[in-house]
């Protein structure tokens, strides 16, 4: 919970709980008697603080998804570099995927460190409009793993929106973990002063997680599925949209729309669409129709994307011709567009 301090016991009930410094695990915490005074309940001051530090970034968007491996993260990556294209604009990209931080691999920063200034953290910078901040940065090798419970996590989120010198920015993009968890929920509280222009949402067409590999399986030795099969198959991972649309309903966050990814592959060679994941109940764009969301667009499978990925380039300049660059494009510049025409003061979280 975001409401649960950095030193708090495992089982703390959080500071705006009716048993806060009551309960028995409130028992030794060096907390109890400001949280059954009642104190604890007021709002957050890092709240303020981060308000204020972030009043020089015009816009604020999360990048979300039910589940992993969606291409979220690779989803992310790209809108900054394509934002940032443009070189009148300042572009930032935060990652809070505390656990699982990819974007430092992604965007061909691994092995950089952050550093301290009289105003705060540096971020690190891929072009000079550019600017990127994730706890990868603070790992002494890639392959360490962050074990935090929750607050420790929340409190570094917190850390990131307040002490990070982000500058004037136009755009502040934020990748988020999968699902609904204590990140989001700290990255909700702490922007609630600041703002949030809107979230973008990040789909497949039909299938997601363990069932995607035994769909693709299928698809390459053509074995065929029944329609009921299918079927099954997609309502897992509508289900897994709508539990993200229903977060962001809770919590007051504008869906600026949802994004098919992995929609139909191109071959590089022959220019042949082959429908690896069909939809059998419509895909994204009927489940947008019945949930009166925008559907931003559909990128097609490419192994291209995956390739500059690993070699932390962008993929928009090493092939910007491909269908999947065009369908990047297209997406960038109706999140352009709504952001020109909202602006954060207009969704106070």
């Amino acid at each position: 919970m975001a409401d649960v301090p950095s030193d708090a016991p495992e089982h703390c009930p959080g500071t705006s709980s009716d048993q806060a410094g009551k309960s028995s695990a409130c028992q030794g915490c060096p907390n109890q008697n400001i949280c059954a005074s009642g104190a604890a309940k007021a709002p957050d001051p890092a709240i303020e603080e981060i308000r204020q530090k972030l009043t020089t970034v015009k816009h604020k968007i999360l990048v979300l998804s039910g589940k992993g491996g969606v291409g979220k993260s690779t989803f992310s990556a790209h809108l900054s570099h394509a934002l940032a294209s443009d070189d009148s604009k300042e572009v930032a990209l935060l990652d809070v995927d505390i656990c699982g931080p990819s974007i430092p691999k992604i965007m061909g920063l691994e092995g950089e460190q952050v550093h301290q200034s009289g105003s705060g953290w540096s971020p690190v910078y891929v072009e000079d409009n550019l600017a990127v901040m994730s706890i990868g940065f603070l790992l002494s090798s890639p392959d360490d793993a962050v074990i935090w419970r929750g607050p420790k996590k929340n409190g570094m989120i917190k850390q990131f929106l307040r002490d990070v010198d982000w500058g004037e920015v136009d755009y502040l993009i934020v990748d988020t973990p999968p699902g609904t968890s204590d990140e989001h929920l700290s990255i909700v509280q702490y922007l609630s002063g600041a703002g949030i222009d809107g979230a973008v949402i990040i789909t497949t067409p039909q299938v997601l997680g363990s069932p995607l590999l035994l769909h693709f399986a299928a698809t390459i030795t053509h074995e065929k599925k029944s329609s009921s099969q299918q079927k099954q198959f997609w309502e897992v991972s509508l289900q897994d949209v709508r539990k993200e649309i229903r977060f962001c309903k809770k919590v007051k966050i504008p869906i600026i729309g949802v994004i098919e990814n992995m929609s139909g592959f191109v071959c590089p060679k022959c220019k042949n669409t082959s429908q690896i994941f069909p939809p059998t109940t419509g895909g994204a764009q009927r489940m947008c129709e019945e949930l009166n969301l925008p559907l931003l667009g559909s990128v097609p499978l490419d192994p291209r994307i995956g390739r500059s990925c690993d070699e932390g380039k962008s993929f928009l300049t090493e092939v910007p011709d491909s269908p999947a660059a065009v369908a990047y494009q297209n997406i960038v510049q109706k999140i352009r567009d709504y952001c020109s025409s909202h602006t954060t003061s207009d969704n106070p979280v």
